[in-house]
């Protein structure tokens, strides 16, 4: 007899240069919440499991210096650290910029009746359009966010 196994709880890590920056851009392009993580990082301090030097004060709270994730509104949270236990966007620092074409990327559907203002939206936010593309499949708009990671919106 042939076990399926559970499915697998995932998040999506993104590598960043500003993971803060990151997530505050995200968070407005798709409706997400930034994820409050200080009492959690309070606690790491306390008890001496993570050294002070690797927060930073942002937004008005202690987060962690090279990591932000956003998550769904809607999704549960773990209450005691933060985290949100659903969708996730989690930005951690890296010392080198991008330099190629992202071999993953989001496609955010805000649908053919909304797509050109979401683009207007999303270039407000700070997104540059790379191209728009038609084809008998499908038309979308490739975009960058602030450090040109790819993106479409359909």
């Amino acid at each position: 007899m042939v076990r399926t196994p559970a499915p697998l709880h995932w998040k999506l890590v993104i590598d960043s240069g500003d993971p803060h920056a990151q997530a505050d851009f995200w968070a407005a392009a798709l409706g997400y919440e930034v994820e409050d993580n200080s009492a959690l990082i309070e606690r790491l301090i306390d008890v001496g499991a993570v050294p002070a030097d690797l927060t930073i004060e942002w937004h008005g709270r202690r987060a962690f210096r090279d990591l932000m994730a956003v998550r769904h509104p809607d999704d549960p949270v773990d209450e005691g650290s933060g985290t949100g236990l659903g969708r996730r966007l989690l930005f951690q620092r890296v010392p080198e910029a991008k330099t190629v074409k992202n071999r993953l990327h989001l496609d955010v559907h805000a649908g053919a009746e909304r797509r050109v203002e979401e683009v207007e939206r999303l270039r407000g936010l700070g997104a540059t359009v790379l191209r728009e593309v038609k084809e008998p499949g499908g038309q979308w708009v490739v975009m960058a966010d602030p450090e040109g990671n790819e993106f479409c919106v359909q």
